[in-house]
């Protein structure tokens, strides 16, 4: 179980099992700032943790510090303009499928932040339990929550609706710092798939990071499978930069000897990897088959018990 701590001004949380590691609540939007005086609060601070890690921002990929470090692959598009990135960073499935989105009717606007987009976030979120063969964790939260977990760093984000027919059917969250912009929510209605909803969204993206001049654009982790071939299509690049890890204590030093770090999937070859994702799809999609069909709420502004899964 994840419990967060306030250390100076930082927010960070920290976890696990055996190794108990710490990290800043939100390492991909906040810098980290100097380490070595982070580090220090840490250990002064006597927070049940073993071990701390930290990334490197996206401009920064060669390392710079001594501690035990390994890659981090992130999802990056270089943006200059948006002419050029449709023109010159896209391929043509990409190119086409936006092209047939406008044509279809979807229209994409940046949104101000308020209860009507709080209410569309959750019928978007309710449509089904499971997302890409996972379950999904916003499914079924009630209005508080989701607002509650939607309003970070309101000061430094755009968020952008996708709509067709006055229905939003797709959402995306872009958050924004000099150095780099990351997509932190991007999801679309699956019954809406054939009108490239998500194409339209990563599109007004890279508008709106090409109008404020920033000059990268993230969409999350570069992984082994899944979203990396639609990724590569948008113009999206593997970058690695250093992520760190530092024993806080006896604990942390013997785990980081013994790789404890690691996660088990890291040591699972790919092909048996797939297997593994293909017979998790057919278990969710068993085990939640009387959810999905779509919620019924029109929620409101009043807490409304789940009926889905938490």
């Amino acid at each position: 179980m994840s419990r967060s701590y306030l250390i100076g001004e930082k927010h960070l949380i920290a976890g696990g099992g055996l190794l108990r590691t710490i990290r800043l609540q939100d390492e991909y939007y906040v810098s980290t700032g100097a380490p070595e005086a982070l580090i220090s609060a840490i250990r002064s601070s006597r927070v049940p943790a073993d071990v701390f890690t930290f990334v490197q921002e996206l401009d920064e990929p060669q390392p710079k510090y001594d501690y035990l470090m390994e890659w981090d692959s992130r999802a990056v598009v270089p943006i200059t303009t948006y002419d050029h990135w449709f023109k010159n960073q896209i391929t043509f499935k990409p190119r086409n499928k936006l092209k047939k989105s406008q044509k279809s009717g979807v229209e994409v606007r940046v949104m101000q932040f308020n209860d009507e987009l709080i209410r569309a976030i959750g019928k978007v979120y309710d449509e089904s339990p499971i997302r890409q063969g996972k379950r999904n964790l916003h499914y079924g939260k009630d209005f508080e929550t989701l607002k509650s977990e939607h309003q970070t760093f309101l000061d430094r984000s755009d968020f952008i609706g996708a709509f067709y027919q006055g229905e939003m059917i797709g959402f995306a969250k872009v958050t924004h710092s000099p150095k780099a912009s990351i997509l932190m929510n991007i999801v679309a209605m699956i019954s809406h798939r054939d009108k490239a909803p998500t194409n339209a969204l990563v599109a007004k993206a890279i508008e709106i990071c090409a109008q404020k001049r920033i000059p990268r654009l993230n969409y999350s982790i570069w992984g082994r499978q899944g979203l990396n071939e639609f990724k590569a299509a948008n113009g999206f690049e593997r970058i690695d930069v250093p992520r760190y890890f530092v024993p806080l204590n006896w604990r942390g030093r013997l785990g980081l000897a013994l790789k404890l770090h690691r996660s088990i999937s890291s040591y699972v070859p790919e092909r048996f990897l797939d297997k593994a994702v293909r017979l998790r799809t057919k278990w969710n999609e068993y085990k939640y088959r009387k959810l999905r069909e779509p919620a019924t709420s029109d929620f409101s502004e009043t807490t409304r018990s789940s009926a889905g899964v938490r």
